[in-house]
Parts: structure tokens; C-alpha cells; sequence
């Protein structure tokens, strides 16, 4: 049995789960404070939300050793007692982490082997150090020519993007001038007036928008991205891998986020010159010219970041770190 706690923050911790789960040799139970997603016919442990209720949050950090442990949080407490709980039940052979400084140590603490997902960014903080040290594994999803991380002490060991679209082959593209504005769930500075005043700078493209705050949510935006002609995204490692897998052309603008992490992914992508980046939604009169720039670059090139084959290569990892012998108990 393999434990993969997924995150709750956005949709990325969970659509990773949700593709490499597929792969595996090992049965998969995902713990999250996210509920089942339809079609999830798999175990699944819907956790307490451990940032629930309006009282004062006293030390979240632990004096800077974790990163989300406020004293006396009744959701937090519910949430690790559940882990625990049923690490001691099932005693699984490995915990995926994806992500969580403070069920890493938990799981670890109780002698269960870990693989944490690692995020881009700046992770030389002592929180995301301490859980790499601790780590059997350290998992990037991304490929083994990219390093869009800094500070992890431990070698990570790239298995490419990971997308539930990966092998899918795109339909070939009718050209036009479509534009679709693919958003998420974690948080977005884009607002409808932004949107309004590129579309109105550029007669003769057709915008669509998906996810918040200024278009309507769809669990499968794929249908969306094979008839897009350029994608305008945030640069999030789900929603890159997504848009990589269909191989549409894209305008990436990446969001404030912890630790730089959009910023680092996007800087990654411009250097290999597999979108046009901008730092900031950009103004009205310049989207004409970018729509254009990103149109002639084409998609070919996301082949790079996504071959296909991201979520065979962490299930291959996951199951040969699960498949290890079992040490003998030595008693004390």
C-alpha cells in the first residue's frame, strides 16, 4: 500500500495524484482536505481543513522550524491524528508527500519511508530543507534539463511534467485566432477589467476564459486547449504540464505565489524559449504583438517539458520504492 497525501491549495497536488495513480503496480490511498474527485473510484481520506475558523493563529511556524503548525488548531490536531491513524492501521510501505514539511516528518517520525514532490522556486528555507533531508526520495516534475528550484541540498530526481493529458495526441489545429485564459484555483491577480481591455485590443481574436475569478470553472479544460490557437495561463506546474501535453502555443504570466514559485517556472520556460513570458499582465496595446509572438513560436516545442511519459516514470519510482524488501524489526 502506498499513502500520497495530496494538498488542498488549488488543483495541482491533486491532479498529479489523480495521473500517476493510474501507473501504479501498488495500491493508492490519497489523503486530502480536498474531497473526492468524480471519477476517483480509489481509496480516498477526506482530512479536517487545518486553516478553518477565524481565531488568532498563534506560532504557525514552530519558531521557523515547519511551516503550518499553529498551537492549538483543532483542525490541524484532527488532521494529523487521521494520518497517523492510519499509517498505524494500514502500515504502508511508502508516503508520497505533495506537499507538507509537517506530514513528511509525521509519516517519517513513524518509520515510514517518504517521497516528497518537490515545487519550483526557492526552497532553501530551513522548513523545505528539513523535509528534503528527511526524504527517501525527492520527485521534481519537470525534466532532468530544467531546474526551475533552488536551495534543495538533496539531489531531486526529475521524471518530467506530469499531466493527466500526457500521451494524448492533440487534433490537428484549424488555424485562427482563438484565445483561451486558462486560470486555477490558487489565487489570481487577473481581473475582468484586464481582460476586457486586451480583448478589446485585439479585434478579430475570439477570448475565452476558464477558472476564477473571471471565467466560469471546468473539471476538463482539454476539449478548451486543442481548439485554442494560443493559451494565456499562470505559470503553475499543473496547468503548464497541461497546456505542454496539448502543445499550444502560450502567453505564460506568472502569479505571486510562496517562495517565488511561478516567478522560477516562468524564468525556466522563457530561457528555453518554450512560451512568450511576461512578468505582469501586460497592457491593452501590447497584446496584439504578443498574441502574434506566441502564435509564430508554435507548440512544438512544449515536447521538451512534457514527453508523455511524466506520470509512468513516478509510478515506476513509486513502486520500486514500495517494493523494497521490509527490514527486520529489531526489538530495543
Amino acid at each position: 500500500m502506498i499513502g500520497y497525501y495530496a494538498h488542498h491549495l488549488g488543483e495541482g497536488h491533486v491532479a498529479c495524484a489523480t495521473a500517476i495513480a493510474p501507473h501504479l503496480g501498488s495500491p493508492l490511498t490519497v489523503l486530502s482536505s480536498r474531497p473526492r474527485p468524480a471519477g476517483w473510484d480509489g481509496d480516498w481520506i477526506e482530512l479536517a481543513r487545518d486553516n478553518a475558523g477565524n481565531g488568532s493563529v498563534v506560532d504557525p511556524t514552530a519558531g521557523g522550524t515547519v511551516h503550518w503548525a499553529p498551537l492549538h488548531h483543532p483542525g490541524l490536531c484532527g488532521r494529523m491524528a487521521a494520518v497517523a491513524d492510519w499509517i498505524d492501521q494500514v502500515r504502508p510501505r511508502l508516503m508520497v508527500v505533495d506537499v507538507s514539511v509537517e506530514v513528511t516528518m509525521l509519516a517519517r517520525l513513524m518509520g515510514i519511508p517518504v517521497v516528497v514532490m518537490s515545487l519550483a522556486g526557492d526552497r532553501s528555507d530551513a522548513a523545505h530543507q528539513l523535509a528534503y533531508r528527511a526524504a527517501t526520495v525527492v520527485l521534481a516534475p519537470w525534466p532532468d534539463w530544467a531546474r526551475p528550484v533552488v536551495g534543495a541540498e538533496v539531489p531531486l530526481r526529475p521524471v518530467g511534467a506530469i499531466s493527466r493529458y500526457a500521451g494524448r495526441s492533440a487534433p490537428v489545429r484549424t488555424p485562427g485566432r482563438r484565445v483561451l485564459v486558462l486560470m486555477g484555483r490558487g489565487g489570481s491577480a487577473l481581473t475582468a477589467e484586464q481582460l476586457d481591455a486586451a480583448r478589446t485590443a485585439t479585434p478579430g481574436w475570439e477570448w475565452r476564459a476558464l477558472g476564477p475569478p473571471v471565467g466560469d470553472w471546468v473539471a476538463d479544460p482539454w476539449p478548451a486547449l486543442v481548439e485554442a490557437d494560443v493559451v494565456v495561463c499562470h505559470a503553475g506546474l499543473n496547468v503548464i504540464a497541461e497546456v505542454a501535453a496539448a502543445q499550444v502555443p502560450a502567453v505564460v504570466i506568472p502569479q505571486a505565489r510562496p517562495h517565488d514559485e511561478q516567478r522560477a517556472t516562468a524564468a525556466v520556460l522563457a530561457e528555453a524559449g518554450l512560451a512568450v513570458v511576461c512578468p505582469e499582465w501586460p497592457a491593452a496595446d501590447a497584446w496584439p504583438a504578443l498574441l502574434t509572438a506566441a502564435r509564430q513560436r508554435g507548440g512544438a516545442g512544449w515536447a521538451r517539458w512534457c514527453d508523455g511519459m511524466g506520470p509512468q516514470r513516478a509510478a515506476a519510482e513509486l513502486d520500486a520504492l514500495a517494493g523494497v524488501p521490509e527490514p527486520a524489526c529489531v526489538a530495543a
